[in-house]
């Protein structure tokens, strides 16, 4: 690892406390659940999906994009922490992009968890307003889905993205959120499944190592209802994607099995608690035990349950009131090169969506530790054993899933 990487390395907090990518409450923590996410949408007056999507299955998209010119500025929201950066906040990769195109990007870490950006953008959006951004990375979930059934999202020009088709890893393409990749294309990766401390507890391979009594109040979850719903789907022997009701309600008796061991559910703070023994085993981001494990505590094991784990998308999209809708999508092809990918991959630990990056990491960049980890490039088994979230249909069987699996993490 060369002194940039290894200062934001430190940067990051590898070897100290700090917040963890996914801790930021991706869901819904930050608002306090599915519950205050739905009266929020209601204060905003912002309807289910399909009801402000009139007019957008008329438009001519090619039309739409002959008309878009390069404006020579991008304004990018993202979420902390998420681009390769200095201790000064600079990023190599932005930098190249200027040098390479002339576009001058204004980077804004504004999304610190997707229900409150969402309440912002969304009247905006309803109302054909520009949000002042030209690209958001939001992740698949309920509002991802209402920002494509709504019509809010522009319908990427693929002629304009060939790095996308040249380099993009077939497992993030057409994706069951958004299959043919119209409306989004795949930032960053990851996994959610579990981590041990491996001192304490000795290997662990299923779900079903969770039910045994001797990890009564010594397990973890993930406060988020859409991550213990989708594992309990799967330790059921169900794919969450292909699941029906009648499934929710069997994963909702295998939760109530396993709450007895269930020492708390967390938004964030899992790994300390992994670190200081005060919980043995935790549902858990594979990005953040890459970094748990890099900053000195090999005993943390990561590992994909035999029954399977949750793939989720970090995606870039861009508004349909994009200013300079142009300029994102020609950020949107620079980024799927090996070079750039490779910066990202390296700074911020998560699975990269352009394989051939690892070569440039591992070559270029000389961190072997982060090109060799099956958590940032994981192999062709470990892809055929994750499943993407279960897709909502509407807004309807959105409530239906909260008003199921809310009460295991607030009781």
């Amino acid at each position: 690892m060369n002194g940039f990487e290894n200062d934001a390395a430190l940067l990051r907090g590898l070897t100290q406390s700090r917040l963890t990518r996914r801790g930021l409450f991706r869901a819904g923590g930050a608002i306090g659940g599915a519950a205050a996410l739905s009266s929020l949408l209601a204060a905003c007056s912002i309807p289910g999906a399909n009801q402000s999507a009139a007019g957008a299955d008329e438009i001519d998209w090619a039309q739409w994009w002959a008309g878009k010119k390069k404006a020579g500025t991008l304004n990018f929201a993202n979420w902390p922490l998420y681009i390769d950066q200095d201790d000064k906040g600079n990023s190599e990769s932005l930098a190249r992009f200027t040098k390479a195109t002339g576009i001058k990007v204004n980077y804004k870490e504004v999304i610190e968890d997707i229900p409150s950006f969402y309440a912002k953008v969304a009247p905006l959006l309803r109302g054909k307003q520009s949000t002042g951004y030209d690209l958001m990375v939001i992740t698949n979930g309920w509002n991802l889905t209402e920002m494509i059934s709504n019509g809010w999202l522009a319908q990427l020009d693929h002629s304009q993205l060939p790095n996308f088709a040249k380099y993009a890893d077939p497992s993030i393409m057409f994706p069951s959120f958004d299959p043919g990749n119209l409306h989004s294309a795949v930032w960053q990766t990851g996994f959610t499944g579990l981590a041990y401390n491996e001192k304490l507890t000795g290997p662990i391979t299923s779900f079903d190592d969770l039910l045994d009594p001797k990890f009564k109040g010594k397990i973890g979850m993930l406060s988020d209802n859409v991550e213990y719903g989708n594992a309990a789907l799967l330790a059921i022997g169900v794919d969450p994607n292909h699941s029906t009701r009648a499934d929710w309600k069997k994963a909702l008796a295998w939760l109530e099995k396993l709450q007895p061991n269930v020492a708390k559910f967390y938004d964030q703070g899992y790994t300390d608690a992994l670190q200081n023994g005060d919980i043995w085993i935790s549902q858990c981001y594979s990005g953040d035990i890459f970094q748990v494990q890099a900053g000195g505590h090999p005993e943390i094991k990561y590992v994909t349950p035999k029954e399977g784990q949750v793939m989720w998308h970090d995606n870039m999209c861009i508004p349909i009131t994009a200013e300079h809708p142009v300029d994102a999508l020609m950020w949107m092809n620079f980024y799927y090169t090996p070079e750039i990918a490779g910066l990202v991959a390296d700074y911020v630990n998560y699975v990269s969506p352009v394989p051939a990056a690892r070569e440039y990491i591992l070559n270029t960049i000389d961190d072997a530790d982060v090109a060799n980890s099956p958590l940032v490039f994981p192999n062709a088994e470990t892809l055929a054993q994750s499943h993407e979230y279960y897709v909502y249909k509407d807004y309807a069987d959105f409530q239906a899933w909260n008003k199921l699996f809310d009460p295991i993490s607030q009781s």
